[in-house]
């Protein structure tokens, strides 16, 4: 055979833009996906910084345009829902992006736009690597795969990525102290088009976000672990109504909004380091690889980029079945661009959570004035810095002309 075959585990945007960069450079591509069919739904996410870029080298800046959640700016509110600060969302990169979207109509996007020939197989994971002169794997129905590179994007619990990577320092999984509910909830005439933001004493946040689907995105968040993931549905539901028991504004809404929701989303925040992302014939990239969270940014700016890198960097070894030397420079090249983006984005500054996440009413003061000053006029072009993520002076890794 002479045509490199890449299996790519996980069918969201890193591996969505794997896909759609190593067809693009002639790989023969197969992602594999655990979900029975394509994913929808999910909370914002946006382009940023050098992933526009390769968005509009995939020539779909324009679709990603057509999908904006309809946001137009953000704010912070007090219980009342009163406006009491206004977050940077001027240009390109402010608190709302310019091209801000659903995480699941970003992924619809890219899937509805992948070359010809990518194979996909849902509703199957991966039960076995085996490496050698390539790598092999067995997924959960018995089926083995032969493959140039595994490419594993499953996400920041992948079960693949700690298969492959076991060793004792391999994966650092930094758990952050904050918890996160995301889910759709009806709309309603005091909704807008802004992002109202509500802090409440306890560590609790409360956000509102528009979508262009006639409902409403809602995001409960508070520092501290419940250890709502893995607990039934109900159970959880009820230990969050006792964690925001009294916190006000738009509470009580959302809880009851969840108990009838479909896309109920738990997650305790937890950053993902490792030393390597590669391994043979086995690469790691976005959140599997680097999870950054909802609290650094740029996730999926991170995620769309890594498949542009990677192709760009296998391609420039040639055509042609890789060799596993071509493969381990081809891999170290897109370690060497990727890290200085990611660890950039993943340097949270120190007492981060205890700032965004007052516990006392004093605090919860503090917290307001610090808003005000650093969110006045003056202070607006520092403050319009903190939502520059994923952004570098270094060009992109050159496409072959012929490529894309």
């Amino acid at each position: 055979m002479t045509t490199p075959h890449a299996v790519i585990s996980g069918a969201s945007i890193a591996g969505l833009s794997a896909a759609w960069w190593l067809r693009r450079i002639g790989w023969e591509v197969t992602v594999i996906e655990r979900a029975p069919a394509f994913r929808d739904g999910g909370q914002n996410v946006d382009v940023r910084g050098v992933a526009r870029q390769v968005l509009d080298r995939m020539g779909l800046v324009d679709a990603i345009k057509a999908v904006n959640t309809t946001e137009t700016g953000a704010v912070l509110v007090d219980r009342d829902g009163r406006v009491t600060a206004e977050l940077p969302s001027d240009g390109t990169d402010g608190a709302t992006a310019e091209l801000e979207v659903l995480r699941g109509d970003f992924a619809r996007v890219l899937l509805d736009d992948l070359p010809d020939g990518v194979l996909f197989r849902y509703g199957q994971t991966i039960d076995d690597v085996h490496e050698g002169d390539r790598v092999t794997v067995t997924t959960s129905t018995g089926d083995r795969l032969d493959a140039d590179l595994l490419v594993i994007a499953e996400g920041v619990r992948s079960r693949t990525r700690d298969r492959v990577f076991a060793g004792p320092d391999e994966v650092d999984a930094r758990d952050l102290g904050v918890t996160m509910v995301f889910g759709t909830i009806p709309r309603t005439p005091s909704d807008d088009d802004r992002w109202r933001w509500y802090n409440a004493v306890g560590g609790r946040q409360v956000h509102l976000r528009p979508d262009p689907h006639g409902t409403t995105r809602a995001i409960l968040a508070y520092a501290g672990d419940d250890g709502l993931v893995g607990r039934s549905r109900a159970e959880a539901l009820a230990a969050l109504r006792g964690r925001y028991a009294g916190a006000g504004w738009e509470a009580p809404r959302i809880l009851d909004g969840f108990d009838t929701s479909e896309d109920v989303y738990l997650d305790e925040l937890t950053q993902i380091r490792m030393p390597r992302w590669r391994r043979g014939r086995v690469c790691v990239i976005g959140d599997a690889a680097w999870c950054v969270t909802p609290m650094g940014g740029g996730g999926a700016s991170l995620a769309l980029t890594s498949g542009y890198v990677l192709a760009a960097s296998l391609a420039e070894r040639g055509g042609g079945v890789p060799s596993t030397a071509d493969v381990d420079a081809a891999l170290e090249a897109f370690d060497a661009w990727m890290r200085p983006l990611v660890d950039d984005v993943q340097g949270l500054p120190k007492g981060i959570v205890r700032f965004a996440y007052p516990q006392t009413r004093f605090g919860l003061a503090l917290r307001g004035v610090v808003d005000k000053v650093l969110l006045s006029a003056p202070m607006r072009p520092i403050a319009s810095r903190l939502t520059r993520v994923a952004d570098t002076d270094r060009p992109l890794p050159a496409m072959p002309a012929t490529m894309g």
